[in-house]
Parts: C-alpha cells; structure tokens; sequence
C-alpha cells in the first residue's frame, strides 16, 4: 500500500466517540468566541454575568444581546445592585429587548438571590432550579459555565450539531430528550463550561443552519447527517402552526408637550410594560368595536385616523393596529390609571417595540 493511500485510509477511520470531548475543546481553545459575558481561558466565570447573559440570549442572538448586557452591567454591577432595583427600572432598561417575562422573572431572581441566599447564586443545578425564572436549561447553563458542575445545557446550536452529528431522525420538540441524552456525551470528565460553550460556538460559527462550514469541524469525520450528504435537513422539526391575525387599536393623545400612556397589568403579554392606551387585540375585530375602546377625555369629540397600520409579529400571532389621533387642551386630567408624560422623555418610559412603532406613526 502506498503512503498517500495510507494516508487516505487513516483519514477515513471514524472518531472514535470517545475522542470527541477532547476534539471539542482542542478545537475551542484555539477558536473561542470573546464575548463579554465570557471569562478568558483560566479564569472562573462570574456567576452573575452568566446567567445575566443567558436570560439576555433566550430567543435573542448575540448581536442584540451585546449592548444590553453592557448598559445592564453598567447600571446593576452585581446581583446585589440588581436586587435593589425597582421593576420599573429594569423593564425601562430592557425596553426594546422582547420577550418581556424575562425582565420580570430577572428581576425577581435577583430579588431572591439577595433576600434567601446572601447575594450569592446557589451552586448546584437543584439550588439554581429553585430560583424564580430559571428553568432547565438555565439552571444547566449556569452550573456548568459558572461552577463547572458536568451538566449539559441544550440551546438551538447544540441542537443543531448533535442532531447532525447523529441523524436523529425524530422532529423537535419531541426530539428533545433524545438530544439531551445524547448531547451529554460531549461531556469530558473536566471543563463542563468549556464543552457546553464549545458546542454553542460550534454551532453558531460553523455548524449553521444554511450551508455548513462542514470541512471546518472538528467532529466531521463522523458526523452521521455529512456522511449522508443532508445535513441542511436538520434537526428536523415539526411543521408550525402559524397563529391567527390579531387587530387593534391605539390611541395617540397629545396635550401639549405631552403624551398619554398607561402600564399593563403584570401578569400577561408584555406585563408591567408601559404603552399608550388601546383595544383589545382580537382575532376580527372590526375598527368600528375597537374604536369605541378609546379612552374617555374632556375635549375629545373626534378621533382622527392615520393613513395605515402598524404591523408586529410576536411569537404566537402576528398583529395589526389602526392609529387614533387626538389634541386635548391644558389641564386636561389623564383618565384613571392613565399618566401623562413628556414626550422628550420617551426614551426612558418602558416601551415595548410595537408601542413605540405605535406612537411614531401617530405622532409622524
């Protein structure tokens, strides 16, 4: 046999399954991302910036979370200033983020940590699960990138690598035990932070949804989904079911300067967020029964309408609002549970992004 056939066949000899924790963080120590939640090479992680940063990333990339998790950090250094904080504040801080659930369950873990626990996070993925927000995957994350417990958090990139790497054939979410099993493989007897962070970075810069860096990865030799030439195809998943057009109204009133808005109630969609008043958001609903939602204001015979809708697709429904104009004079009291604001101080008010959407239109 020839020494370049040789070569080949060396080439072509599987990994051995064994051998892949070690490939994972060989091939990590020499291409890990630096992100600033991130502690370098050597160093503990802080507790705190982890599972900051992990409650930032659910649902929401990196990109976005980058300048929230400084602007948090600047404010709330620690868990301790974090706890201290008011509700309003932090909604006011994560306004423009999404998914707003996480702001209030932030909040009120921070509120835990400091009351129950002294200001320091439990170091167990049990204790973790105990705090309010932190489910599952948090609790793994943390206890593994924080406190190097040998647990596996499973992310959309770890799905998308071990369900290659396997061919698991069963569609998600259904596939999720599975992958959790077998992602746990990964694991090495050392540096659990280090192969679960390995297998986020892997499967955000290489093993990506379109048109995999399938040559770059060090687990290539005996990915299942490569060797069969479909690994574009998954994970698999489960067709969606797209949710329903909702439709609504919001209501622009202007005295002066100033501009009316009220809060949400805490519990529910966008809870605790400021927004200005408006209709129920319904399936069908005609302007005509979302017009007559309008708030009640001395002054106000007419609403004018703006030409157009303003559109926002949240997770479950997509979603169309009419905008109402409306002057009132000085003086003029805001109805019950309603406040009245200035207009330059906007920025700070806890907006979610469809009610700042909203208020461009009415006020463009």
């Amino acid at each position: 046999m020839s020494p370049v056939v040789a070569k080949i066949k060396r080439q072509e000899k599987p990994v051995v399954a064994e051998s892949r924790p070690a490939l994972l963080l060989d091939w990590y120590d020499r291409h890990r991302r630096r992100l600033p939640w991130r502690a370098a090479a050597g160093e503990r992680a802080d507790p705190y910036r982890v599972w900051l940063s992990e409650i930032m990333l659910q649902q929401t990339g990196v990109k976005t979370v980058g300048p929230y998790f400084e602007k948090f950090l600047a404010r709330w250094p620690d868990i301790a200033a974090l706890g201290r904080a008011s509700l309003d504040d932090v909604l006011r801080m994560w306004a423009g983020l999404g998914y707003y659930s996480r702001a209030r369950n932030l909040h009120a873990c921070a509120v835990a940590v400091v009351r129950d626990h002294g200001g320091i996070f439990p170091d167990t993925e049990e204790g973790l699960r105990q705090l309010p927000g932190i489910g599952p995957y948090t609790a793994k994350a943390v206890a593994a990138i924080a406190f190097d417990i040998r647990t596996m958090p499973v992310d959309g990139n770890i799905e998308r690598v071990v369900s290659r790497l396997y061919a698991v054939e069963e569609p998600l979410p259904q596939a999720k035990p599975r992958v959790q099993e077998l992602a746990s493989t990964l694991l090495g007897e050392s540096r659990a932070g280090d192969s679960a962070q390995a297998l986020m970075d892997l499967g955000s810069s290489i093993c990506t949804p379109k048109k995999p860096a399938c040559a770059l990865c060090p687990l290539n030799d005996d990915c299942a989904a490569r060797l069969r030439g479909d690994q574009e195809t998954f994970p698999r998943k489960a067709p969606k079911k797209a949710g329903d057009l909702r439709r609504g109204a919001a209501f622009i009133v202007t005295r002066g300067d100033e501009i009316l808005v009220r809060t949400r109630a805490e519990k529910g969609l966008l809870g605790g967020m400021t927004e200005v008043p408006g209709s129920e958001w319904l399936a069908g609903q005609d302007d005509k029964a979302a017009l007559k939602q309008a708030p009640e204001l001395n002054g106000v015979t007419r609403w004018h309408r703006k030409t157009g809708v303003v559109t926002h697709v949240f997770t479950h429904f997509p979603l169309e609002l009419v905008i109402y104009t409306a002057m009132v004079p000085p003086h003029t009291r805001a109805p019950e549970g309603m406040r009245w604001v200035p207009v330059a101080t906007l920025a700070d008010e806890a907006f979610p992004n469809v009610m700042r959407k909203a208020i461009a239109h009415g006020l463009g």
